[in-house]
């Protein structure tokens, strides 16, 4: 007895990932997000020396072209593209 039109149960809210704001975070932290962004994404390619794009993540941050998504289901935060507005 399958439909179209049958009600498919929605996901839990609370399991989706959210943006947290930078202010609310400490410098040490953001640091840390930064470098494990530049380790993941940049010291896999061949780059000699990956944390030197530390500071260029960090302004990123700062101007709003990466954020902070929190993961609750998997209690972690990472650095990714701010949501589509």
């Amino acid at each position: 007895m399958s439909s179209d039109t049958e009600i498919q149960p929605e996901g839990d809210p609370r399991e989706d990932k959210f943006v947290v704001e930078t202010d609310l975070l400490s410098a040490d932290v953001l640091e840390g997000l930064a470098e494990e962004y530049c380790t993941r994404y940049h010291g896999l390619n061949d780059t000699e020396n990956p944390m030197a794009e530390r500071d260029r993540v960090l302004s990123a941050l700062r101007r709003g072209e990466l954020v902070v998504w929190f993961d609750p289901v998997e209690n972690t935060a990472s650095l990714g593209n701010p949501p589509n507005v």
